[in-house]
């Protein structure tokens, strides 16, 4: 296969990383398995052009994106309009993106998973035809994200305080809006204190994020008006991976939701695969099943490793 690589080098890890060294190793990598890369290194602000001259070549077989899961929400709807293959080098705080397809997070492994990959169709979701591959978002996680951003964090693990703090400030002060849903042509209005809505169901892990990418469905998740007291124990419920049993949490599969604010703030953020957007006042919410080609871990090998982990856990009990 020819693979164009584009890195986002002010990206979480890369931001630490000599670059021009990790794209030398990933040429070496790819080339190992009998394909060519070129690899660039751009800024945050050059991203989305470099990623779309690429994705507008007629010689490239997939598009290698690394960077948080900003900079691959971005390259996978370009990827997906292009309809061209993305692989996903999971470089930023969270990768969630990552986590979902079993890519590991140990940048040389992630290499080697993926030049060992396969091709394979994954579903990818769209609010107002802008593309996400994790979530939408608005309610609690958007006020975070806008608290989190108005701290100075260089780091990642400046990152994770923020975050930390502006979870706190969430708990504290939890919002509280009036919305209409309507869900695959059943329609209700009510007051709730946050919307997400995740491409695929999300898995029990207490990041919150889709087990797979190929389940066909959204998973849509309400919480009632909240109390900080209600936020306490629906925090403490995420981390003991039990939110599934918080009687403020509804969770309901669509292919298709609308929602409309009937008072909107000029303020009003959604996030998309974390990052912050302005909030329309309608929105509609599709999934496109099987639309987004995906380069990754090859089955046989994620059943290999979990044989190997599950013989390792067996030794040690």
């Amino acid at each position: 296969m020819n693979v164009h690589a584009v890195f986002n080098r002010d990206g979480g890890t890369f931001r630490t990383m000599d670059m021009d060294a990790f794209c030398q190793t990933a040429t070496r990598i790819f080339e190992a398995h009998g394909h060519t890369l070129t690899c660039e290194n751009v800024t945050g602000k050059q991203i989305k052009r470099k990623l779309e001259a690429v994705a507008a070549k007629g010689d490239v077989d997939v598009l290698l994106a690394g960077g948080g899961d900003g900079t691959i929400s971005t390259a996978a709807g370009i990827a997906w309009k292009a309809g061209m293959p993305l692989g996903v080098v999971p470089a930023g705080t969270m990768n969630l993106v990552a986590r979902t397809l079993k890519v590991p997070l140990d940048l040389e492994e992630a290499l080697e998973s993926l030049a060992a990959g396969e091709i394979m169709d994954a579903d990818i979701a769209s609010a107002n035809g802008r593309a996400f591959v994790h979530q939408f978002s608005i309610g609690m996680q958007a006020r975070m994200v806008r608290l989190r951003n108005s701290y100075s964090f260089k780091s990642r693990f400046q990152k994770i305080i923020a975050t930390s703090r502006a979870a706190m400030g969430v708990i504290l002060d939890p919002p509280v809006f009036k919305v209409s849903i309507d869900i695959d042509g059943k329609s209700e209005t009510r007051k709730v204190s946050a919307i997400a809505v995740s491409n695929n169901h999300y898995g029990n892990d207490s990041l919150l994020y889709a087990d797979t990418l190929t389940g066909g469905q959204l998973g849509i998740y309400i919480a009632k008006p909240l109390s900080t007291a209600g936020m306490t124990r629906l925090a403490a419920d995420i981390l003991r991976r039990r939110f599934r049993d918080n009687e403020n949490i509804d969770e309901i599969g669509a292919m298709k939701v609308h929602l409309y604010f009937p008072k909107l703030y000029s303020k009003a953020r959604a996030v998309i695969d974390g990052e912050l957007v302005e909030l329309e006042r309608d929105v509609t919410i599709l999934l496109h099943p099987g639309e987004l080609k995906i380069l990754a871990p090859s089955q046989t090998a994620l059943d290999a490793k979990g044989a190997s982990t599950g013989k390792q856990s067996r030794k040690s009990s």
